[in-house]
């Protein structure tokens, strides 16, 4: 095992940007709010399995099911993108009345919120150029820092208040909204290169 601490910062930077789990504190708070209570600990840990497995499996599973990386981004600039639209404008595009505190701990916050599409897809092009174990180094250091934001959002919650969430949730809207763009335009063009 080589580590490289330049590796694990560029890498934990990349992946700590794409999660943006400073940027999701307003749906964190809103979910919290819908079913009451969420499990930060059980939430940071399937995010992490999720993380690693799919850095190992990621590209076989795909390839298994006949889904090249780029077709599987632009579905998660989809999910991506509605997501936005719900933080932008306030409203709900999918119904959340039979979640749990378990569920929703597992769905929509371990994945796709923070192991999303955007993440997974970072995960296999951060493969092509880090080595494995400084991967693995730079997604357990997320982890802890989702765990913490997790664990403090209702401290945060009250430091911000609730004009300044709502200001957060459409500023990070409008950056999520971005980043669903980017990826989506990223990968549309190497989708109709392969074509």
């Amino acid at each position: 095992m080589q580590f490289n601490f330049k590796e694990i910062f560029t890498a934990f930077m990349v992946l700590f940007a794409v999660i943006d789990i400073i940027g999701n504190i307003p749906i964190v708070i809103d979910l919290r709010k819908k079913v009451g209570h969420i499990q930060s600990g059980k939430a940071s840990v399937i995010a992490g399995v999720i993380l690693i497995v799919f850095l190992f499996l990621g590209k076989s599973i795909l390839n298994l099911i006949g889904i090249d990386v780029n077709s599987f981004a632009v579905a998660g600039a989809f999910i991506l993108f509605f997501i936005a639209l719900e933080m932008i404008l306030g409203i709900t595009l999918y119904k959340q009345e039979e979640h749990t505190a378990l569920t929703a701990s597992i769905f929509p916050l371990a994945f796709p919120l923070i192991a999303g599409p955007g993440s997974l897809t970072t995960l296999l092009s951060l493969r092509a150029e880090f080595r494995t174990e400084n991967i693995i180094v730079a997604v357990l250091m997320n982890v802890i820092i989702i765990f913490t934001v997790l664990k403090t959002s209702g401290k945060i919650e009250r430091f911000l208040g609730a004009n300044g969430i709502n200001i957060i949730r459409k500023v990070f809207g409008v950056i999520l909204l971005a980043i669903a763009v980017k990826l989506f335009a990223h990968n549309i063009k190497a989708l109709f290169n392969l074509v």
